[in-house]
C-alpha cells in the first residue's frame, strides 16, 4: 500500500466512526389524550325510532370497527357507484396523489447524498502563452492544445446527522403529504354523501310541497262551488287562491337549489355541470345503518387522517432544529481526482501525462452575525407552532366525534316528533275540509290547517336528510376506516399503499 492512500483511508475511517450519531431532538410520538370518552355525560345506546324511511333505530357500538367503504352501509347502489366514479376523476384526489409522488421523491433525491458524487470531465483548448513569463509546457512552445480528461470523486461524510435529519424532515413531510391523500378519499366521499343526501331531501321537499299545492288547488274547488252555490264569500274564495299562489311560490326555490346540488355532484365527480352527474338519488333508496361505530377515544389520534398528518407536521419541524444544530458544528469534504493532460487527444493517459490528487477539509463557522444561531430558534419556534398546531387539530377531531353523536340523537328525536306532526297535521287538514264541505267551520279554520300541513310536512322532509348527513358526519369525525383499506381502487399504479395506523 502506498503512502498517499493514507490520508483517504483515515479520513474514511472517521467518518465511519461519527456517522452513528444525529445532533438535535430524537422525535417522540405526543401522547394520546387520556379520555373515557367524547361527550360530558353518557349518551343512550340507540336512537328513537319512527315509522317511515329514514326513521330505523340506530345502535352505537363501542370499539366497532369501521369499514374502508363506510358509505356501502347506506346500501344505496346508485350511491356507492357514483363515489367510486368520484374517487377516480375527481381533480383534487388527482392533485393530492401528484403531491404524495412529488413528495417522495423529494426524500430519494436528498438521500443521495448519502452517497459520493462522481463526476467525469473531458477539455480541450488551444492556447498561446506569454513568451515573458515561464512556459507551460516542457518543450518551451508557447502555441498548443491542451486536452484534459479526468474523473472527481466528492464526499461529504454526514459527521453529526444533519443530513440524515433533511432526509427525516422530507419523509415526515412525504408521510404527512400521505395523509392528506387519505384526508382528501375522506372529504371527498362525504362531500358525495351529503350532496347525495342534500338532493334526495329536496326531491322529498319539492314532493311534499308539490302534494300541498294539490291540497290547497283541491280546496279552492271547493270553496268555488260553495260560493257558487252561495255558502262562501268571495273574500274567501280569494284568500284561498292567494294561499294557493303561496304554495306555488315555494316550489321554484327548492327547483334551483336541486340544479345547484346536482352541478355540486357532477364536480365532485370530475365533470362540467352540462354533462351532468347521471345518478339521481331518492330517499326511499337510501337505508341508515342499524349499528354505528363509536371508536375508543385512545383510538381516534391513529384514525384521523388530519391529526396523523399535523403529527407528521410535528416530526419534520423537531427534524428541521437537528439540522440547524447540525450546521453550527464542523463540516467536513472529501474529494479526489484521477485524470490525464496532453497536448495530444491519444496522448493523455501515456507516461508522465497522468495525475491524481486526495484532498480533505474540515470548516468551521467562527462568526457569522449570529444566523445560524437565530435560524436554530427559529426551528425551535417552529416545532413549538407545530405542537400547537396538532393539539388543535385533536381538540377539533374529539368536537367532531361529541358534535356527531349528539346530532344523531337529537335527529331521530327531531324526525320522531316531526313524522307525529305531520301526521297530526294531516288528520286536522282532512277533517276541517270534510266538515268545511258540511259547512261546520269557516275558512280560516281551513287556511290554518294547510298551513300547519305545510310546515310540518317540509320539517320532516328536512328531518329525514338531516338524520343521513349526520350518519355520514360521524363515520367522517371517526376516520372513515381508512386503515382497514391496503390499496385504494382511485389510486394510480405505483402509487404508495395506504398505511394502517399502529
Amino acid at each position: 500500500m502506498t503512502i498517499h492512500r493514507y490520508p483517504l483511508i483515515v479520513a474514511l475511517c472517521v467518518a465511519g466512526l461519527f456517522s452513528g450519531c444525529a445532533v438535535g431532538p430524537d422525535f417522540k410520538r405526543p401522547a394520546v389524550p387520556e379520555l373515557d370518552g367524547y361527550t360530558r355525560e353518557p349518551l343512550p345506546e340507540k336512537t328513537a325510532s319512527a315509522d317511515l324511511a329514514g326513521g330505523e333505530e340506530q345502535k352505537f357500538v363501542r370499539d366497532q370497527e369501521i369499514s374502508a367503504q363506510w358509505w356501502t352501509l347506506f346500501r344505496s347502489p346508485q350511491l356507492s357507484a357514483f363515489i367510486e366514479k368520484a374517487l377516480k376523476n375527481n381533480p383534487s384526489v388527482q392533485g393530492a396523489q401528484a403531491a404524495l409522488r412529488q413528495a417522495q421523491e423529494l426524500v430519494y433525491a436528498q438521500q443521495g447524498y448519502y452517497y459520493p458524487s462522481i463526476q467525469g470531465s473531458v477539455a480541450s483548448s488551444r492556447q498561446r502563452t506569454s513568451a515573458t513569463v515561464s512556459p507551460t509546457l516542457n518543450s518551451n512552445e508557447t502555441l498548443f492544445n491542451l486536452h484534459t480528461a479526468q474523473v472527481t470523486v466528492g464526499y461529504t461524510p454526514d459527521v453529526f446527522g444533519g443530513l440524515r435529519r433533511q432526509v427525516e424532515s422530507l419523509q415526515a413531510q412525504a408521510d404527512s403529504q400521505r395523509f392528506v391523500l387519505e384526508a382528501t378519499y375522506l372529504t371527498l366521499t362525504s362531500n358525495v354523501v351529503a350532496a347525495a343526501v342534500q338532493e334526495a331531501g329536496l326531491r322529498s321537499q319539492m314532493a311534499a310541497a308539490k302534494d300541498i299545492i294539490e291540497i290547497n288547488a283541491k280546496s279552492l274547488e271547493l270553496l268555488r262551488r260553495q260560493f257558487a252555490a252561495g255558502f262562501v264569500a268571495g273574500l274567501d274564495v280569494a284568500a284561498q287562491e292567494a294561499a294557493l299562489a303561496q304554495a306555488q311560490q315555494a316550489l321554484p326555490p327548492l327547483q334551483k337549489q336541486l340544479e345547484q346540488t346536482r352541478n355540486l355532484l357532477a364536480a365532485l365527480a370530475g365533470r362540467f355541470p352540462a354533462e351532468g352527474s347521471g345518478e339521481m338519488f331518492e330517499l326511499s333508496t337510501l337505508h341508515l345503518p342499524g349499528e354505528l361505530p363509536v371508536s375508543l377515544p385512545s383510538k381516534l389520534v391513529e384514525q384521523r387522517p388530519d391529526v396523523r398528518a399535523a403529527e407528521e407536521q410535528l416530526h419534520a419541524a423537531s427534524a428541521e432544529v437537528g439540522v440547524a444544530v447540525a450546521n453550527m458544528l464542523p463540516q467536513f469534504t472529501i474529494s479526489a481526482a484521477r485524470g490525464g493532460t496532453a497536448t495530444a487527444f491519444s496522448q493523455m493517459f501515456t507516461d508522465g501525462n497522468p495525475f491524481w490528487s486526495v484532498a480533505g477539509s474540515v470548516s468551521q463557522t467562527i462568526f457569522a452575525g449570529g444566523t445560524l444561531l437565530h435560524r436554530k430558534r427559529a426551528a425551535e419556534a417552529a416545532f413549538d407552532q407545530a405542537a400547537a398546531q396538532y393539539r388543535s387539530t385533536v381538540i377539533a377531531a374529539f368536537q367532531n366525534v361529541a358534535d356527531a353523536l349528539y346530532a344523531l340523537q337529537s335527529d331521530a328525536d327531531a324526525l320522531k316528533a316531526a313524522a307525529n306532526s305531520e301526521r297530526a297535521a294531516r288528520a286536522t287538514l282532512d277533517l276541517v275540509r270534510k266538515r268545511l264541505e258540511l259547512g261546520q267551520v269557516n275558512y280560516l279554520s281551513l287556511l290554518n290547517a294547510q298551513q300547519s300541513y305545510q310546515q310540518a310536512a317540509i320539517s320532516r322532509s328536512q328531518a329525514q336528510a338531516t338524520r343521513f348527513t349526520d350518519t355520514a358526519a360521524l363515520f367522517q369525525a371517526l376516520g372513515g376506516g381508512w386503515w382497514n383499506s391496503r390499496t385504494d381502487a382511485a389510486a394510480e399504479p405505483g402509487d404508495a399503499p395506504r398505511q394502517a395506523p399502529p
